[in-house]
């Protein structure tokens, strides 16, 4: 665990030794924030949803760009060789980079807070939802910056592991959507929605907080994070 915890550690100080961090918040926030108050006062309601639903979106290009450095600038400078020589497990160096960009994601969405404030104060917001879809926002960024340490760990071109991140994301994103169900027999829509990000995040940021719904986003974690694991070993 403490090994776990430094690497984190070091991974996330990192972001913030360089302006990449800087310039990944601040140009998720200007991008929400104009984004949801475009529409805002043109609807006229209290509402969080259309946040919460640009979200998984802006997920989409933002999270692969956090993920694609994290193994792939490590391969191009050399210093993945080094790292695979330090007597620690795979295991700890692949979680400690999942750890330190969940952490660099959970600050992007703290960033949103006062726009959530600012809506309570404009009218009676039902902070249930709310909680809710910050829990999932979370989950599916947990989802998408696994995926793309996968994709990263296969390559040392970012610019290669950004889009082939955004190209699996999306499938991930899209499969339960009514665009891809349309075209499958009815008995297996069902099965197609549940493996879809949207359906489970759809769900959470109602306020329904499902086992299954949790269930389903640490399985997608998990999965992805023993894949990136297995690469690591057969590098090392």
């Amino acid at each position: 665990m403490q090994t776990i915890v430094a690497v984190a550690q070091r991974e996330f100080l990192a972001y913030f030794r360089s302006p990449i961090a800087y310039i990944f918040v601040t140009t998720f926030l200007v991008l929400t924030y104009f984004l949801f108050f475009r529409g805002f006062f043109l609807m006229g309601e209290a509402d969080l949803r259309p946040f919460f639903s640009l979200m998984p979106w802006i997920f989409l290009f933002y999270i692969p760009a956090v993920a694609m450095g994290k193994w792939a600038e490590e391969r191009r400078q050399g210093t993945l060789e080094l790292l695979l020589t330090l007597p620690v497990a795979d295991r700890d160096v692949v979680l400690g980079k999942f750890f330190a960009g969940l952490g660099l994601i959970a600050t992007a969405i703290m960033g949103t807070l006062p726009l959530a404030v600012t809506v309570s104060l404009l009218g009676n917001l039902d902070w249930g939802p709310v909680i809710g879809g910050y829990l999932g926002l979370l989950f599916l960024g947990g989802a998408y910056l696994s995926v793309g340490l996968v994709v990263s760990s296969g390559t040392q071109n970012q610019i290669i592991a950004f889009i082939v991140s955004v190209i699996a994301a999306f499938v991930l994103l899209i499969i339960g959507e009514p665009i891809v169900t349309v075209a499958v027999p009815k008995v297996l829509v069902t099965a197609i929605q549940y493996f879809g990000l949207t359906y489970h995040f759809e769900s959470i940021r109602r306020g329904v907080i499902d086992s299954s719904d949790l269930l389903y986003y640490l399985s997608v974690i998990g999965f992805f994070l023993w894949v990136n694991c297995r690469i690591v070993r057969e590098r090392r």
